[in-house]
């Protein structure tokens, strides 16, 4: 195995040695191993996966009761991610959270702490569990205007209000790999006998290099959900569900798991999950060798491009990490205290255009334009993601990208009067602040959740510039990220009534709404 350790992949190994007999199949799937596109040029890709896209015959076992092969390798994940026993999920990181809450809310009413800025997934989640949900106001980053995580403080405050909680569920790191160390808010839930449920979608890989922050595991998560498919190498739709300790109901877990997932779980979808954890562990750290020069090499040439910046935290940048940006602006942030995140990972990459021409949309569109594919965009930043599957050719390729942008004289022309740019971009980076400015306590009243939908005749429809004050009756979702602004039940602030204007200006995509233009919005009925 290219010199490296032998490390078992019983899943794929099981499925070479199904393809490679050659058995007649009369079972599913209908495509008979591909041969039905045999002489179908256009089919040439997909045969090849067809040769393994099995079922659940002897010898390739059950998800759903694993007791061979998919068993082994679920057990080989769980010695490899610091796990007492891990899941394999072929429905992504949704079906992880919609199964951890279900698993730990299982009466209607049922309290659960969440944090405010989390995937729709755990909202789904809520709705599916009939729970009823107290909202934990993240720490903000100021300088970036971006929401992170609650803080220690605010989930104790929160557990001593709301003893019957039945956990507290959080992101962690968030897309743009912004985080903290969770060891303390782990001890605060356990001192109050709740689990801690952590959506670590983004965070696959870390704890698996010594640069990358450590895992939520290792921190004492009770329960932690990753995308294996985002930043390790898995095919999409493939994650894993992690657990330890004892305050989880493990068989309860299994079936909500069974409930969630399809019964006729993907086989290639399966194997790229054991090749993933195989490929860490026959490589170790040097899986991301390549990758994080990859990242060196982008950061080393971003120096000569002063123009363009990377968020960072503090801490990092006084130990000499953000090489481009100047002392006294370093010193400057660090006086006044407003980092809202202690972690950064190295592959999420966090531009932006310091001359304020371009904002996030516009950099997007202009990478794009010269063969660049960025993860995602927000008024202000570009997410660069870089894995572990990185080159330091495709850093170069990033970086003639941003040189030809440079240098075009479209993006020389400042407009307006000096730092009027600089100015709109502040009073939107401190938006996410105000989403609950009644509330100075950090955390909401118990919100109702379920699945019973809201009769047309409870709802109206108002324009967005106008809806400040009135209560949301759908939820609004700007993807990506999937982090709703609003929720159906939520009275509606200026601060969002103003976000939602700038997102549709700025050209957002939204998922949840009625409207896609956004020009108006689904409210309920003044009674």
């Amino acid at each position: 195995m290219m010199g490296k350790k032998a490390v078992l992949a019983p899943l794929m190994e099981a499925l070479i040695r199904y393809r490679t007999q050659g058995n007649a199949s009369f079972h599913v799937p209908g495509h008979k191993n591909g041969q039905v596109y045999e002489h179908e040029n256009i089919a040439s890709l997909l045969q090849e996966v067809m040769s393994i896209d099995a079922t659940e015959i002897t010898g390739l076992d059950d998800l759903h009761h694993p007791e061979d092969v998919i068993r082994d390798g679920q057990e080989l994940a769980a010695k490899c991610f610091g796990a007492e026993e891990s899941f394999w999920l072929i429905g992504g990181s949704t079906v992880g959270n919609l199964a951890m809450i279900l698993t730990v809310c299982t009466e209607p009413g049922d309290l659960l702490l969440v944090q405010r800025n989390v995937h729709k997934s755990v909202l789904n989640g809520l709705m599916l569990s009939g729970a009823n949900a107290v909202f934990l106001d993240p720490e903000i980053d100021t300088l970036s205007g971006l929401a992170v995580a609650p803080t220690t403080d605010t989930i104790k405050a929160a557990l001593k209000v709301y003893p019957s909680a039945k956990g507290v569920l959080l992101t962690l790191p968030n897309y743009y790999g912004m985080g903290h160390d969770l060891t303390a808010t782990a001890k605060a839930c356990h001192a109050a006998h709740v689990p801690l449920l952590i959506d670590e979608a983004h965070g696959a890989h870390y704890g698996l290099h010594p640069r990358l922050p450590a895992s939520a595991l290792s921190c004492g998560a009770d329960v932690v959900v990753q995308s294996t498919h985002k930043m390790l190498p898995a095919m999409t739709m493939g994650a894993m569900l992690h657990v330890q300790g004892e305050r989880i109901h493990r068989e309860l877990l299994r079936q909500r798991l069974a409930m969630v997932q399809s019964s006729s779980p993907s086989y290639p979808l399966m194997a790229s999950l054991d090749l993933a954890r195989w490929y860490i562990e026959a490589h170790g750290a040097d899986a991301f060798t390549v990758g994080l020069a990859a990242v060196d090499a982008f950061r080393k040439g971003l120096e000569q491009l002063p123009r363009f910046r990377l968020l960072e935290p503090i801490q990092q940048a006084l130990e000499g990490k953000d090489a481009h940006r100047g002392l006294s602006e370093v010193l400057e942030r660090a006086d006044e205290g407003i980092s809202g995140y202690s972690t950064q990972d190295p592959f999420k990459l966090v531009l932006y255009d310091t001359w304020g021409i371009l904002d996030g949309f516009g950099l997007k569109h202009e990478l794009e334009t010269y063969g660049c594919v960025p993860e995602m965009s927000d008024e202000k930043h570009v997410v660069l993601l870089f894995t572990l599957g990185s080159t330091v050719k495709d850093a170069s390729h990033l970086l003639q990208a941003l040189v030809h942008i440079d240098n075009d004289m479209r993006f020389k022309e400042t407009a307006g009067e000096p730092g009027s740019t600089e100015k709109e971009q502040q009073r939107f980076e401190l938006d996410f602040s105000t989403w609950n400015n009644d509330r100075m306590k950090g955390y909401s009243s118990p919100v109702p959740f379920g699945l019973r939908p809201i009769s047309p005749d409870q709802m109206e429809t108002v324009p967005v510039d106008e809806s400040a004050g009135r209560v949301a009756a759908e939820m609004i979702i700007p993807y990506p990220p999937g982090i709703p602004l609003l929720y159906a039940g939520e009275t509606i602030t200026e601060a969002i009534a103003l976000r939602m204007s700038r997102l549709r200006e700025l050209g957002a995509k939204w998922h949840g709404v009625a409207d896609e233009s956004m020009l108006t919005i689904r409210v309920f009925r003044l009674q």
